[in-house]
């Protein structure tokens, strides 16, 4: 039986007051997990990595939701820390760098075969084009695509999001769709 979720206002009030802090947690955790996942899950890409920098946001968001002053969104700011986590991620694995698919990373194994070998990746042959056509892009323009296309973000958000202008993040989001149609057209 579900229940309702919660407003943002709502489960701030929750995570405001000392009684109530821990459970106004666990319902932000229960009501943004999947959406935060699957956008941490589009730029990381594999399930594990995303646990591991989903369970690193969850932490962020605990230690800092008391600093939250309200100036953006509470999806807005969860989004951000979840995006800058994922980032740490792969600077981190050294996968920041831009490479073509079937450039190897450090340990061998091509962006595409880390999708097909993902056991929790069950998408058709088309989805795992999609993805692996998305993996091939420059982070900004993975970051905007992702943002726009899958979570539907306005770019004024995505703006305040990445500290990007809007204008910057429309041209971003253009070239990345020609990069993806001529992925398709290979």
């Amino acid at each position: 039986m579900s229940t309702k979720p919660l407003s943002d206002e709502q489960l701030l009030d929750l995570l405001r007051r000392d009684t109530t802090f821990e459970r106004g947690f666990r319902l932000l955790m229960q009501q943004y997990r999947e959406r935060l996942y699957w956008h941490t899950r589009r730029l990381v890409l594999t399930h594990d990595d995303t646990d591991d920098v989903l369970q690193n946001t969850f932490i962020k968001i605990y230690k800092g939701i008391a600093g939250f002053e309200g100036k953006s969104k509470l999806y807005t700011w969860l989004y951000r820390i979840a995006t800058n986590e994922a980032l740490t991620h792969l600077q981190s694995q050294g996968r920041r760098k831009t490479t073509s698919l079937d450039d190897s990373d450090e340990e061998g194994h091509s962006t595409a075969n880390q999708l097909r070998a993902d056991a929790w990746f069950d998408g058709d042959a088309l989805q795992l084009q999609l993805q692996e056509a998305i993996a091939a892009l420059p982070d900004k323009q993975r970051q905007v695509f992702n943002l726009r296309y899958y979570d539907e973000m306005p770019y004024e958000a995505m703006s305040t999001l990445l500290d990007t202008s809007v204008g910057a993040l429309k041209a971003s989001f253009h070239h990345a769709a020609k990069k993806i149609e001529a992925h398709f057209r290979q």
